[in-house]
């Protein structure tokens, strides 16, 4: 995903190490997608639709 997120925006994506299996997208202090609450990754396509 970081490497995706840098290709398609040419941004750095941060990296925080977490436990329990949490992965969450954030922009700009917004949360776009949760795997706790979908109960699955997201795909690259759904996070750059949130993004766009």
């Amino acid at each position: 995903m970081a490497d995706a997120l840098k290709d398609r925006y040419g941004v750095e994506a941060e990296l925080i190490k977490s436990g329990g299996g949490v992965f969450e997208v954030v922009k700009d202090d917004e949360l776009i997608f949760s795997k706790k609450k979908a109960g699955r990754f997201p795909t690259n396509e759904e996070v750059f639709a949130k993004i766009d």
